[in-house]
């Protein structure tokens, strides 16, 4: 770890020395490190949401039934999100004591060392019990990594941009997400519609998470080329955007960081009611082949991207608060019908898949910064990454475990519910923040 920090340090310095021209710091720059950073960061989210699927309950969980299987499956995928915090508050004193380049040099070996070790995991069946232990290490591993590999770009984005233009570079953050889920979806679907049902659990699912590995390096490079500029470095001293001692910023922070993690629920809720969660169903209860149900995500993902995009102009055109609503509100319609298309056939599956990533898009495109402003400014860095480690904790985290439980237990419908209970939170936290607004 000392090794790896005097190594990005001279990488940093290394970085200044390179780029210490005169330049002037554009939106679409920083929107470009945004983007990359998000990609391999999904990238890796949605390749191990996919085997915990379609590998880990046979490869780790043989001694359970399927369902049961996935269910433990889903249960470690959450220990991401409980990790994360976690990393946040070690990553933070690493920025604090060695600098941002440091830390996410740090942050993303970590990240691709626990994600290319999920690649060699060996089977339940050839260590036993350890194979359980060592995938939640892994899992665990990540959530630490992504908790540092926060880099500030999102927020400094949001403060360089014209004031008439905040929603659409809002936006450009939540592209990596689809963008990810697109192309570790059609990664998968290829090994699983080429290869025979014995090589895909014996060797073919690896091959994403080397992938994975591979997209975590030239992110790190990528973003190291920006933060590590004496401009971008300027920037970032100059808006403030510095890490703060976590438990004072909780301190004072403590009411904006709960009603901004809040506030997108519906729309993280949302984002495994159509990834993860109907993956898993359609590959449990149907005889759909899983090739064919991961192409159909790729393509709703198509959709997704646009109207991410469209969500841009329209929370420039109506505010980002109101189209945060709007879209609560049009999830919890969602939530009364949609889930029972998944039973509903081909026709119904593709139409659950498309109208639900046109919602998330457009909820999602919005979800970051809805009330970033709220913050004080030299507690804007920190108070930021809290709130998304605590917004995918409560709105994702466990999303697939309780809405495979509710639907296999109660029926489709009760899934919609859960994601009600989303819809319904984020329009309460957004009516509180509004009010909070009109007092101040």
């Amino acid at each position: 770890m000392v090794e790896e920090a005097l190594n990005s340090e001279r990488m940093e310095r290394d970085a200044r020395r390179l780029n210490a021209r005169d330049h002037k710091v554009a939106p679409g720059e920083i929107a470009i490190g945004v983007i990359i950073g998000r990609t391999s960061e999904f990238f890796d989210f949605f390749v191990f949401a996919i085997a915990s699927v379609l590998v880990f309950p046979a490869l780790i969980f043989p001694f359970a039934d399927p369902l049961t299987g996935t269910l433990y499956s889903f249960a470690l995928f959450a220990l991401a999100f409980i990790s994360r915090p976690i990393g946040s508050l070690i990553f933070m004193a690493i920025d604090r004591n060695h600098g941002r380049a440091t830390k996410l040099t740090v942050a993303l070996f970590m990240l691709g060392i626990s994600t290319v070790g999920v690649a060699f995991l060996p089977s339940y069946n050839d260590v036993g019990w350890w194979a359980i232990a060592l995938l939640a290490l892994f899992r665990i591993g990540q959530g630490l990594a992504l908790g540092g590999a926060w880099d500030g770009l999102a927020s400094l984005l949001a403060l360089n941009v014209p004031e008439n233009r905040r929603g659409w570079y809002a936006m450009v953050p939540q592209l990596g997400a689809p963008i990810g889920m697109i192309v570790a979806s059609a990664l998968f679907a290829y090994f699983v519609g080429t290869l025979s049902a014995g090589d895909f659990l014996s060797w073919g699912w690896r091959y994403p998470f080397f992938v994975a590995f591979a997209i975590n390096v030239v992110a790190l490079f990528a973003r190291l080329r920006i933060v590590s500029t004496p401009d971008y470095a300027h920037l970032f001293e100059s808006r403030e955007l510095q890490p703060a001692p976590v438990l004072p910023t909780v301190r004072k922070e403590g009411r904006n960081i709960i009603i901004g993690a809040f506030a997108p629920l519906a729309s993280f809720a949302l984002f495994h009611m159509v990834t993860v969660f109907p993956l898993s169903w359609i590959f449990l209860f149907t005889r759909e082949v899983p090739s064919r149900f991961l192409l159909i995500e790729a393509v709703a993902g198509v959709f997704g991207v646009a109207a991410i995009i469209a969500s841009g102009y329209l929370a420039d055109r109506f505010g980002r608060r109101a189209l945060l609503g709007a879209g609560a509100a049009a999830i919890a319609v969602f939530s009364g019908f949609a889930p029972q298309m998944l039973d509903a056939g081909n026709a119904g599956e593709i139409i659950y898949m498309i109208i639900g990533f046109i919602l998330l898009g457009l909820s999602f495109g919005q979800s970051s910064g809805a009330v970033a402003s709220n913050f004080a400014g030299t507690a804007r860095y920190t108070s930021s990454a809290l709130t998304s480690d605590l917004a995918w904790l409560f709105g994702a985290g466990f999303a697939p475990l309780a809405a495979l439980w509710l639907a296999t237990n109660f029926g489709l419908l009760a899934a919609g519910g859960y994601l009600l209970s989303g819809a319904v939170l984020t329009l309460v936290a957004l009516v509180i923040n509004e009010e909070l607004v009109r007092k101040n």
